[in-house]
């Protein structure tokens, strides 16, 4: 069904969006902060008495085999993002990139967990992720695979990432691993408390003011971060803001046309996206990710990032488009 206004648009993107289990997410950030918060002043209250802290309940770097890869990294990626470093010995990348990537696992003390595979030694594990060079990064968080980056990086590029992966599998699996890594923010608001700014951002989309939504969420996210409600109401807005004016079937039969033309392909998938069609939407960016190459594929793929933004990491439709493009990235 093509969209009329951006006010019905509205009101069907947050029907479709499970705006309850985003509610839950954010309960169990908050829980998780909560837990990372008690955490803290025990480990204060140890130090100030002279007692030790207590080691993590796992091993912080491990090596991983086809054969131990479901009890060490599925498994255990439900109690702590796993995150999988694909190496060889005979690469000269692995050798710079798997020294940060030990020394922030101790660093984090607990907050991630390094699972690291050779692919020479582990061919078939290399084949089912797709791995077509080293260094590769990913994680698994809850079961669900999380691309990560290709290439050795600087130490300050990786905590990025990481600070990124630890926030999401707080917010939207509530799994949080051992103590907080130097300068960790908060998750979010005490439970039970009403942002005000963003009720007025939520009411700024139901009304269909896109503009004064997508500022209104963009306030709220400057101040928190790590907001996940206000993260999924400006992908929402941004959303809707882009498919103004546009016409369903003129779009589709010009992506149809053009298979090559991105610009439209992002169109088309966006209004698949809205009008319900979402394996649609991501299989169309995915596809586009694989036949386009510099700034049109990387335009592509975030898109389609963003996308599974305003559909939830848990759903399964973006588990599986994620594994998909996983599998056209590397």
């Amino acid at each position: 069904m093509q969209p009329r206004n951006s006010r019905q648009n509205s009101s069907a993107l947050r029907g479709a969006v499970d705006l309850a289990a985003v509610k839950a997410a954010g309960e169990a950030a908050q829980k998780a902060e909560q837990a990372r918060a008690e955490r803290a002043r025990q480990a204060a209250a140890a130090e100030a008495a002279g007692i030790a802290p207590a080691e993590p309940a796992y091993r912080l770097v491990i090596d991983v085999t086809e054969d131990t890869f479901e009890a060490e990294v599925v498994q255990r990626s439900t109690e702590v993002p796993v995150v999988i470093d694909f190496w060889a010995e005979w690469c000269g990348p692995c050798k710079q990139l798997s020294p940060i990537l030990e020394s922030l696992a101790e660093e984090y003390a607990g907050q991630f967990v390094l699972a690291k595979i050779d692919v020479d030694a582990n061919p078939l594990l290399s084949q089912q992720f797709g791995i077509q060079g080293i260094p590769a990064v990913m994680a698994v968080v809850a079961g669900q695979l999380v691309p990560l980056f290709q290439g050795a990086e600087s130490a300050a590029n990786v905590r990025k990432v990481l600070d990124q992966l630890i926030l999401v599998a707080e917010q939207r699996f509530g799994i949080a691993g051992g103590a907080a890594a130097p300068g960790g923010e908060p998750g979010g608001a005490p439970q039970g408390f009403e942002d005000p700014a963003l009720a007025a951002a939520h009411d700024a989309l139901d009304r269909g003011d896109l503009g004064g939504a997508v500022q209104a969420y963009k306030n709220v996210l400057a101040d928190q971060p790590g907001n996940t409600e206000a993260k999924l109401g400006l992908a929402q807005a941004e959303l809707l803001s882009r498919i103004e004016g546009l016409d369903l079937q003129t779009v589709r039969a010009a992506a149809a046309a053009d298979p090559k033309n991105v610009e439209v392909q992002l169109q088309a998938a966006d209004l698949d996206l809205v009008g319900g069609h979402v394996e649609d939407a991501f299989g169309r960016l995915v596809d586009t990710v694989g036949r386009t190459a510099g700034e049109d594929r990387d335009a592509a793929r975030l898109r389609l990032l963003e996308l599974f933004e305003v559909i939830g990491a848990e759903d399964p439709r973006v588990v599986v488009a994620r594994a998909a493009l996983a599998r056209v990235l590397f």
